[in-house]
């Protein structure tokens, strides 16, 4: 807990002397629920937030080394340290995301919780925009896809044979974004639903841990796996994902048919919305005029630092209403180059939050709201239900629950 605090430089309310061994304690509440419920996490997801993690640290602090000598530890101490942080956290929100699913809230609900809420309480929301967008995903040759596919099936002859590690061909040669090629393309234990489907299939169906299996394609390119050990229904395994890449010319091709259905826009021969219809190949904006759609909220606003990078620079300058010129971008599923326009459907000046223009915001407080009340009285409950032993160094401390001394006063 504490140095998940110190990774990301999280603000601490009060004393940290007290704070912190409190949050600890009741992340070991948690833990023990998840423990109980038998709670799994996606190492692969884990290993990804990590790894992200690590690369902000590297590009704040400048490199590798730097980054080591602020936390006097060698890089591997600190990914172990935080994957064993991160797997804690997604444990704790998996047995909070178990407490609070029955939460249900009306129209009526929301606009009472807003009515009585105080004027400086009331949210300020910053300028967000809608944005729209054309995308097509310039196709692989095949050539290329059978070159990936020849690498995979040297590395599996090469395995097979006993003349190569799987282990070392997954460092050398992964390229899995989710940090297991450093792991020697390890996944860690999984269930199926934390797994692609064409790769659990795969993956379940093997039996020798000295055998590696066919080539797998999944929607983030071509498998190849390695059993190491099953237990009940979950599944460690090693494996080495390879990426065809898009090739230039292809790239080219794109950008000069998005630049001719741009200027086509332009001279009004036909709609924005009626090229999307036609023409893109994003299966989640297509039939909804173009328009993406925020993961974390719900709707169809961004703040700016929202958007992925390659969109924000687009629209940073843009009028309402105005396609920009094509650019590539990265697939924020699969990873892989995409090229689009897109178009600037309204930017919504920051503001102090209203119905009328916010109510799935507001909605979200509230819905948070009562998801804090159920999980603090939670808290208390397993708090005077659970053997706590305070020493006396915290005994003066204002601990933001109660109950932690009260099974203590004679000890």
């Amino acid at each position: 807990m504490y140095q998940t605090m110190l990774y990301e430089r999280a603000n601490i309310d009060g004393d940290p002397y007290c704070v912190i061994p409190e949050q600890l304690a009741i992340e070991k509440l948690f833990l023990h629920q998840a423990e109980l419920d038998t709670v799994e996490v996606s190492e692969g997801a884990v290993s990804q937030r990590v790894e992200m993690q690590i690369n902000y640290l590297i590009n704040e602090l400048g490199t590798q080394e730097k980054v080591e000598q602020f936390y006097r530890r060698p890089l591997p101490q600190i990914r172990e340290t935080m994957m064993e942080s991160m797997r804690n956290r997604y444990k704790v929100q998996e047995v909070q995301a178990n407490l609070t699913k029955d939460i249900k809230t009306t129209p009526s609900d929301v606009r009472k919780y807003f009515s009585g809420l105080p004027q400086d309480s009331i949210p300020f929301v910053p300028m967000q925009v809608e944005v729209q967008i054309l995308t097509i995903n310039p196709v692989i040759p095949r050539e290329e896809i059978e070159e990936v596919k020849s690498r995979l099936r040297d590395y599996a002859d090469k395995v097979n044979k006993g003349e190569a590690d799987f282990s070392t061909l997954a460092i050398l040669h992964s390229e899995a974004q989710d940090g297991s090629g450093m792991r020697g393309g390890e996944t860690g234990f999984l269930g199926r639903g934390h797994l692609e489907p064409e790769y659990a299939a795969a993956a379940f169906n093997l039996n020798d841990t000295k055998k590696v299996s066919k080539i797998v394609e999944t929607t983030y390119g071509y498998h190849i796996i390695q059993l190491i050990e099953k237990r009940g229904d979950r599944i460690n395994t090693r494996h080495i994902l390879l990426r065809p890449k898009v090739a230039e010319k292809d790239l080219t091709d794109a950008i000069n048919r998005l630049d001719s259905v741009r200027s086509d826009i332009l001279a009004e021969k036909f709609t924005f919305e009626d090229a999307v219809a036609g023409l893109s190949q994003d299966k989640n904006t297509r039939f909804n005029r173009g328009l993406i759609v925020n993961g974390e909220t719900g709707t169809t606003r961004f703040q700016m630092g929202e958007l992925p990078q390659e969109v924000s620079r687009a629209v940073n300058t843009m009028s309402i209403g105005e396609v920009s010129k094509p650019f590539i971008m990265s697939d924020p599923t699969n990873n892989r180059e995409i090229v689009v326009i897109v178009k600037l459907a309204d930017r919504i000046d920051g503001h102090r939050a209203t119905l009328s223009d916010d109510y799935q915001m507001i909605k979200n407080m509230y819905e948070n709201s009562l998801r804090n009340k159920i999980i603090a009285e939670w808290i208390d409950k397993k708090i005077k239900d659970t053997y706590v032993r305070i020493e006396d160094g915290w005994r003066d401390c204002d601990f933001q629950h109660d109950g932690w001394l009260k099974r203590n006063k004679n000890q």
